[in-house]
């Protein structure tokens, strides 16, 4: 059975779709095409150190937090680790009481700020610069403040994170070292609100004063946020996301002072793209200076997916994307592009993406996997059974307000993802199996109920009944494409499957999209919790 696992595991890194190329003519250059990641990255930023480029990206209420992507080419990125192993900012990240939700998605009217969850906060639109050797990231936690980590390597350890800024409603920290030496923060407010900048202290860690608003424009400049800042040429820019997450454009600030007045620009536009909000994102340039932008664009459920464009300077403003057709020359701002050469960066890499499939042969998760809120240690092992993954069944009424889910980033728009589950450690009560995680939940697993195990289906918080099933593993499998998911089941090795039903899939929910999910939770009544045990997870996206 395990050379069968790994058999399959090795052909699944075969079809494991990257962002397509198209195959070059013989007096053509390669080319790449949008999205680059079609996986739910949102607020990306981006830097080179060397030859090497590091994007950083929101996690929210996921741990480990903030994800460190690298890539040597801007186009093929892997996954490097997490800057935070845990969310330490507050008992609710630990996901320790009612959740004011259910798997419908149906909220009720509690605060969530005090309902035992932190659905929607941590670690919003990270920041990472390289200064004096060190790799800097900022982020804010909507109700704690703005936070700093570094590391010499990107693959850590990372430092604890310092509090630079305590404090609710803050958001989108960026920092800055000047020619000087002199260090400052700009940031936003919760809401969108004007951007403010601080001095700081050189090593980063702390603010020298109570900041001033340097940007605030409602009328030209609605819903600013996500603010990055950089200099040129003697100028001061920001560059920053305005209009709101899903239709807004690019805005780009300048200055001679960094304390402004700043004059603006709308950089990057829909268009006649087809893309509504292409915003919000990093500058960086390759050895040879070519100039690029990476940023999100809504996608629905499966959430804020990446882009990348070129970016040229004209009279010392930026421009970004390709011309609008029937804008004139004097245009200042581009649409996205769908196609592009692929940047200069001096030679071709091999075409990598971001790692998805887990054998669990080893004593440590990798880097994909991301719980939802901080996970109970104790209630999850990779050693207990070795080439297992151990989920032990908390007590829980539901998969939203359960612990140790654990979750990926969905890394197509059309996927099919499988696990095979030894179910035969659950108790009365206990549920485990396969999901798709979000307001709305979806998921195909086995139930242990009057004594027998049994399929269940589930969808928003509808269960249906699938047959009994005898002593052995089960496989199970979600199939997404278009906006939906389907469930089904095998019993066979995976030779056949059959279909348990399917529908859209959990709504763009609490700042994130849809992504894949194990878990297994209990009936709060019993008094001995069982365990699931996941044999391997396969995923293979899918050309459409």
């Amino acid at each position: 059975m395990r050379v069968k696992r790994l058999g399959l595991l090795a052909a699944t890194a075969l079809v494991l779709a990257g962002p397509a190329l198209a195959a070059p003519k013989p007096s053509a250059a390669a080319v790449y095409r949008n999205p680059i990641l079609p996986a739910d990255y949102s607020d990306p930023d981006v830097i080179r150190v060397g030859d090497t480029y590091y994007l950083v990206a929101s996690s929210f209420h996921f741990s480990p937090g903030v994800p460190i992507l690298t890539s040597k080419d801007l186009v093929h990125w892997t996954i490097a680790g997490h800057v935070l192993p845990k969310l330490p900012f507050a008992p609710e990240y630990d996901l320790p009481g009612p959740v004011p939700t259910n798997d419908a998605g149906a909220r009720t009217p509690r605060d969530l700020r005090t309902s035992g969850q932190r659905y929607a906060g941590g670690v919003w639109a990270p920041s990472i610069r390289h200064h004096d050797g060190k790799f800097y990231v900022y982020f804010a936690t909507p109700y704690e403040g703005i936070f700093m980590s570094t590391a010499t390597k990107v693959d850590g350890p990372w430092t604890e994170p310092v509090a630079v800024v305590a404090g609710p409603g803050l958001e989108d920290p960026c920092p800055f070292w000047d020619d000087d030496g002199q260090a400052y923060l700009v940031h936003g407010k919760v809401g969108a609100g004007p951007l403010v900048l601080h001095r700081m202290a050189p090593d980063g860690k702390s603010v020298l004063d109570e900041g001033k608003v340097i940007v605030e424009d409602a009328k030209a400049l609605p819903v600013l946020e996500g603010p990055k800042l950089y200099k040129r040429n003697g100028w001061y820019y920001i560059f920053a996301p305005i209009g709101g997450v899903e239709t807004g454009p690019q805005a780009v600030m300048r200055s001679r002072s960094i304390w402004g007045p700043y004059e603006h620009r709308e950089v990057l536009v829909p268009g006649k793209s087809g893309l509504k909000g292409p915003h919000q994102g990093g500058w960086v340039e390759t050895p040879s200076g070519q100039g690029w932008f990476i940023h999100f664009n809504s996608a629905g459920a499966y959430g804020r997916i990446v882009h990348l464009q070129p970016l040229v300077w004209k009279g010392d403003w930026p421009f970004i994307g390709e011309p609008i057709p029937g804008a004139g020359p004097d245009a200042h701002g581009g649409q996205p592009v769908a196609t592009h050469a692929l940047p200069d960066v001096g030679r071709r890499f091999p075409a990598v993406s971001p790692q998805t499939s887990d054998g669990f042969s080893t004593a440590r998760l990798g880097p994909q996997w991301e719980w939802n809120h901080n996970p109970d240690d104790r209630r999850w092992s990779l050693t207990a059974r070795p080439g297992f993954l151990r989920l032990t069944g908390g007590p829980a009424v539901n998969l939203v307000s359960a612990r140790n889910t654990l979750t990926q980033s969905l890394q197509s728009r059309s996927a099919i993802i499988t696990t095979r589950l030894d179910p035969k450690g659950l108790v009365e009560g206990q549920r485990a199996g396969l999901a798709m995680f979000g307001a709305g939940v979806g998921a195909i697993g086995v139930i242990r109920k009057d004594g027998r195990n049994r399929i269940v289906f589930s969808l928003r918080g509808v269960d249906t009944l699938g047959p009994a099933l005898p002593a052995g593993v089960v496989d199970l499998r979600v199939a997404v494409a278009d906006q939906a998911a389907n469930y089904s089941y095998s019993r066979d090795g995976g030779r056949t499957f059959v279909d348990m039903g399917g529908g859209i899939l959990p709504r763009f929910s609490w700042w994130k999209g849809a992504r894949p999910a194990l878990f297994s939770y209990g009936d709060p009544s019993q008094p001995k919790p069982g365990v699931a045990d996941f044999d391997w997870v396969d995923v293979r996206s899918v050309a459409r």
